[in-house]
Order: C-alpha cells, then sequence, then structure tokens
C-alpha cells in the first residue's frame, strides 16, 4: 500500500487543491501536453454508458447480507433502462499505467472502480462514465519525488469534453446526478462551478455527490463558498443540491496533519451532509462492501473474515445491516462524516470493516477511511437518489 499512500497523498498536496508543486530544471515533461482531444463520440472512451452488454456497469451486484446472528442471505439486483433520470460519474486515482497520464484503454482498476462506486446506481439513472487521461499513480509519486510538474490539464480538459459531449448527443433535457470521488471530485468541484452553478443547465442538476474531497461552504449555512447557488441537501426530496463528506473512524478523528475535512478561508469549513440522516443527527449506513475485501485500488486485497466459521462468501458483495451508524462531526482539525461500527465479539459476524489506508500494516489516520468513502454510504446514496428521481421537478 506504500505506492497507493504516496500517490494519493500527492493529489491532495501537488495540485488537486490548487497547491502547486515545484518543477526542477530537468524534469520530464507531461505525457498529455501535447495529446489530442479525446472523440467520446467513440464507445471505447466510455466506461459505463446505458443500454450496452460490454459495459463496465453491466456486472453482478448481487449481495451476501449478513444479519448480526451470522445468517446470510443474498440481495438480487438489477439496473433500470427505463430509469427517469442520469447519472454522470468520474472515478478517483486508480490507473497503474506508467505514465504520468493515463490512456485511454480501460483497464482492471478503471473496471474495479466502476464496480465498488458507480454501477449500484444504474437501478435508479442511466449510468454514464467516461474514460479520461487522469494523473496515474505512478505520475503522482514521481511529482512528490520532485521530477515533474503534475499536469492536471488533460483530465479536467477530458471531463469537461465528455460532459460537453453527453449534454449535446444523450441528455435530451433529463435530469442528471453528477457523482465523484477523490480526483473525480476535485475535477467536478471546477466543472459544476464554471459549467453549471448559476448557468441555464443547473435547472436540470438533480444533485451533485462528490466524496473523498472538500467543499468550503460558510460555517453554519449552507450556500455559498466553492457554489454559489447550490445549497447542501437537507432531506432526501430535496434536488439541485450537494451532498459531500469525507469519512473518519470514531476511534480515528482527523489529526493536526489531516489531507480531508478542513478548507481554505476565514469563515469557511468543510462540507459534511450525512447520507444516512440528511436533516441531521446519526443514522444506520448502508455498506456495500466487496465480499473478497478488495477495496478500490488495485493493491493485494485486505482478507477480510465476515463470519467467525469462515464460511466462503459466493457474491461480490456483502451488507451488513446494523453494524455502521454515521454523523456529522467536528474537531479542531475539521469537519466529516464520523463512522462507529458496533461490533459485538459475542456474535458470529464479523466485528469490524476493510477501508484503512495503512502503510506497513499501520493505518494513516490523516487518510481516515478514504477507500470506502462511498462503500460505507452505497445504499443510502442509492436510495436518497431514487427519491429525489421522484421529486425533481424541471
Amino acid at each position: 500500500m506504500r505506492t497507493l499512500a504516496a500517490a494519493l497523498i500527492a493529489i491532495v498536496l501537488a495540485g488537486w487543491t490548487g497547491v502547486s508543486a515545484q518543477t526542477p530544471a530537468q524534469s520530464a515533461p507531461s505525457a498529455a501536453a501535447d495529446a489530442t482531444k479525446v472523440d467520446y463520440s467513440k464507445p471505447d472512451t466510455w466506461l459505463c454508458r446505458p443500454g450496452r452488454t460490454d459495459d463496465a456497469c453491466a456486472i453482478d451486484m448481487t449481495t451476501t447480507v449478513i444479519a448480526a446472528n451470522g445468517t446470510m442471505t443474498r440481495e438480487t439486483w438489477s439496473a433500470n433502462p427505463k430509469a427517469p433520470i442520469d447519472c454522470f460519474y468520474v472515478y478517483p486515482t486508480v490507473s497503474m499505467d506508467p505514465t504520468p497520464t493515463s490512456d485511454m484503454v480501460a483497464g482492471n482498476e478503471e473496471r474495479n472502480v466502476v464496480r465498488q462506486q458507480f454501477a449500484r446506481f444504474a437501478s435508479q439513472c442511466r449510468p454514464f462514465a467516461p474514460l479520461y487521461r487522469q494523473v496515474t499513480i505512478g505520475g503522482l509519486r514521481e511529482v512528490l519525488a520532485g521530477k515533474l510538474m503534475l499536469d492536471r490539464t488533460a483530465a479536467y480538459d477530458d471531463v469537461l469534453d465528455a460532459w460537453n459531449y453527453y449534454l449535446k448527443n444523450d441528455n435530451g433535457g433529463r435530469p442528471v446526478v453528477i457523482i465523484g470521488h477523490s480526483q473525480g471530485s476535485f475535477i467536478l468541484i471546477r466543472l459544476i462551478a464554471e459549467e453549471i452553478d448559476g448557468k441555464p443547465v443547473q435547472s436540470r442538476l438533480v444533485s451533485a455527490i462528490l466524496l473523498g474531497t472538500n467543499v468550503a461552504v460558510p460555517k453554519g449555512k449552507d450556500v455559498g463558498g466553492a457554489f454559489k447557488n447550490i445549497p447542501l441537501c437537507r432531506s432526501a426530496e430535496q434536488t439541485g443540491c450537494l451532498i459531500s463528506y469525507a469519512s473518519f473512524r470514531s476511534t480515528i478523528p482527523p489529526p493536526a496533519n489531516t489531507l480531508f475535512g478542513r478548507v481554505v478561508g476565514d469563515g469557511m469549513e468543510s462540507a459534511c451532509t450525512n447520507p444516512a440522516a440528511l436533516g441531521g443527527g446519526s443514522g444506520e449506513l448502508r455498506a456495500y462492501l466487496t465480499g473478497a475485501g478488495s477495496l478500490i485500488a488495485t493493491a493485494a486485497p485486505q482478507k477480510h473474515q465476515w463470519v467467525a466459521n469462515g464460511a466462503a462468501i459466493e457474491t461480490p458483495f456483502v451488507s451488513v445491516p446494523g453494524l455502521l451508524t454515521a454523523k456529522c462531526a467536528t474537531n479542531e482539525n475539521g469537519s466529516y462524516l464520523e463512522l462507529t461500527v458496533h461490533g459485538d465479539p459475542s456474535d458470529p459476524r464479523a466485528d469490524d470493516i476493510p477501508g484503512d489506508l495503512a502503510i506497513l500494516g499501520k493505518p494513516q489516520p490523516n487518510w481516515g477511511m478514504h477507500l470506502v468513502d462511498v462503500n460505507v454510504a452505497m445504499g443510502n446514496l442509492v436510495e436518497i437518489v431514487g427519491k429525489q428521481a421522484k421529486a425533481f421537478k424541471k
């Protein structure tokens, strides 16, 4: 996990929050500098588009539901081809390509993160997920070593081009949810601020779900800061609003060197909206975690025993009702989604979940539960999108 940790640190410290990395005189040029524009009319430039059989979103999402007493049942899932709204998703840093910016070929890592973070939304909306030339894990490692300048141009330009292609050729005036995590969220913050906030297209925005990032809002207020006209969501029936958070364990709150949960600016704080209780307070998280314990990265899975007898999990996902709750919290270092794990050593179900970013087996407190920001609230988020779709009025 050392490579992943270094890469993710570079996202926050070397550019996505606006801090520029310094370039030595003989640093390597970015592979994206002279790259041509991506043609999003080509099917292979999209991970997900509605109605395709060979598609990153057309996969098995069957889940094993593990009750507190260890009883296991199966929950099936299906996409809704007649969904009344669309979802547009930008994925986080996962590319293992050896170049500073990724190519436009969908690898196992891109498909895996769609499986973890986005495909389940297809039960409520038509899914659109473009490939883009993101800053790779290797590229960020080079930035951290001071060997080259972080180039964010291709990543943003690609997402902007994909968004504009979608609007022109696919949207047809339909309502849309915008979803992102980590690098994807940072890109979408800019896209929304420059292309949607206060523009006519904002009338089609069902909601923006920007996770694993820091979105500035005035303390104690729901609107202002990063977005001038898009408030925080306070109910599942509210539309045109924002859901955003970075998650931390209740036992490991953000430390002084936290990478998430705080923003620059007097009187500002990082947005936290609890998908388990948008109106405030605590609520149960409906997590969908992988049976094998794998996370959004392509590093070796964190093997996890879900029941005491070691029974095999034969489905792609696991649900653990009642195990997790969340509330928005603050400390002197930031505002965040506080996750509480209600493990019971006397029952046969696992008492914890994987998700910590660790180096040599030691959790990194400044990262919180970044690797499962989306997974831990997937059921809540999908349900909210369904309710927003019904409540939306153009």
